[in-house]
């Protein structure tokens, strides 16, 4: 099962939501008027809903099944409140959207909570995604990447702590146990020239796929 998460940033820096027909989606406070927008109507909504209007409030009060209002001063985020809820239905895959534009804060936030979530649950593949980036951790270990037109540029940046023995294959940019100091930019904008492989023996991993 695929859970996607859809956050109230800026409309214009969503993806193509229409790409994932089977998926199930979850308003993120104002993420859900985007939703309802594009004719989505979300299994739930979750968010303390300042940032809405009464009436928009009203129309997903009406609208999705099921609704969970917090109060606007809470320890948690509405996007971690969104991941916890989401990880009750024990989806396969989540994909978070709508948190990389407008705030830098909010971007910054979802970016730990999606890090945190994926360190809990390593058998649950976390994206945030927005319509040109797509993002996700990976642990130590090798991981197959397939080359996807959409995505010409991966980028590869160490997460809190050092990556150790890292190595690149069948990339444009091959390297061979390579250790990644925490604030390198040395691995930006490689290209996969069909299936190539990312292995790495310690530390966490962000890799960010880019269209041009």
């Amino acid at each position: 099962m695929k859970v996607v998460l859809v956050a109230g940033g800026p409309a214009a820096e969503l993806p193509d939501l229409a790409s994932w027909p089977e998926a199930v989606f979850m308003g993120v406070d104002a993420g859900t008027v985007r939703l309802l927008e594009q004719g989505i109507t979300p299994s739930c909504a979750v968010g303390d809903f300042d940032s809405v209007s009464e009436k928009e409030y009203e129309e997903i009060e009406r609208l999705v099944p099921d609704m969970v209002r917090v109060a606007s001063e809470k320890d948690e985020t509405d996007t971690e409140l969104a991941l916890e809820k989401a990880m009750s239905i024990q989806p396969e895959t989540v994909v978070i959207t709508g948190v990389t534009g407008g705030r830098l804060d909010h971007y910054m936030s979802a970016l730990h909570a999606i890090y945190s979530y994926q360190q809990k649950f390593p058998e649950v593949q976390f994206f945030l995604v927005n319509h040109q980036n797509r993002i996700r951790f990976l642990d130590p270990g090798s991981h197959l990447v397939k080359r996807d037109e959409r995505y010409r540029f991966i980028s590869f940046y160490p997460f809190a702590e050092e990556v150790e023995g890292l190595t690149l294959e069948s990339f444009k940019y091959e390297v061979q146990n390579e250790s990644v100091a925490f604030g390198s930019t040395r691995f930006i904008s490689n290209e996969l020239q069909g299936e190539g492989t990312v292995s790495f023996t310690k530390g966490s991993c962000i890799m960010i796929e880019s269209a041009d």
